[in-house]
């Protein structure tokens, strides 16, 4: 099958994840991760991964629920705790959010999503300064890649362990992590609103989008080529311009260059320079 071409070796990816974060946040004269802990497969593999890395006793796990948000999401999010043994907290949003959206007359689902991600990173950037820790970032790397997230709010983070695992990957290291059952069965959504799903809400399939994007970007086949694998050609583009579209959600933010040496366009280095 074609979606066999994602397939990972999960024993060295895991290794080689587990050492990313470890590396990345100790150079930093740190030890602790925060991150937000949805009950969704992308943080709590995430977490497992930060677990490994870190010790259960440097990693917290934030749930931080709407009053809508599924009660099986929560749930989920605390089997996750069980089963590391991570530290966590639960801090309800819903006062801020609403004291934020009662201010206007009428308020869209999107607007309100956003609301509430750009919430919650306030609260896992003020938990790192708490706990001197560094945020660890649940993005998927179609997620980023189609701009499916909240710039400045799920999409932020100081480090990001599976930020180049495809969807599918995402399952493929979670069950070989042993997540919960429950995590790895349920449909993917960002529990934004009643009843929402990322894949209704995206209007394709994680499968097709993830085989898609990864001949697209990573093998870098043309939209032509990518429909004579048997994609609907109409399909393939939307995808392929979802992509430029959100090209700005994955960029610092653009300068304008007045002088020789301009942040970001001239004065350009690893993160790590100089240290």
């Amino acid at each position: 099958m074609i979606i066999d071409k994602l397939k990972l070796d999960c024993s060295i990816v895991s290794k080689y994840l587990i050492e990313f974060v470890k590396q990345e946040i100790v150079k930093t004269g740190l030890k602790k991760a925060v991150l937000g802990l949805s009950g969704g497969i992308d943080s709590s593999l995430a977490a497992y991964i930060a677990k490994e890395a870190l010790g259960k006793e440097n990693v917290y796990g934030i749930m931080m629920p709407y009053r809508s948000s599924s009660k099986d999401s929560l749930n989920d999010a605390m089997k996750v705790v069980e089963d590391t043994g991570i530290n966590y907290k639960i801090f309800e949003i819903t006062k801020p959010a609403d004291a934020y959206i009662n201010s206007f007359d009428k308020m869209s689902n999107l607007r309100k999503g956003n609301v509430f991600a750009r919430l919650r990173m306030i609260t896992l950037f003020d938990h790192s300064s708490e706990y001197s820790a560094l945020v660890v970032g649940t993005s998927n790397k179609t997620e980023l890649l189609l701009g499916y997230g909240t710039w400045y709010g799920d999409m932020a983070s100081c480090l990001n362990p599976i930020g180049d695992l495809y969807k599918n990957q995402i399952y493929q290291l979670s069950r070989y992590f042993n997540l919960p059952k429950s995590i790895l069965e349920k449909k993917p959504s960002a529990d934004l609103w009643v009843g929402q799903s990322d894949e209704d809400e995206l209007g394709f399939s994680y499968d097709d989008a993830d085989v898609i994007l990864y001949h697209l970007f990573d093998l870098r086949f043309s939209v032509d080529e990518v429909a004579a694998l048997g994609f609907d050609k109409e399909l393939v583009e939307a995808i392929a311009n979802r992509v430029r579209k959100n090209q700005f959600k994955r960029l610092p933010p653009i300068i304008a260059k007045i002088s020789k040496r301009t942040i970001n366009i001239d004065f350009r280095y690893l993160r790590d320079w100089g240290l």
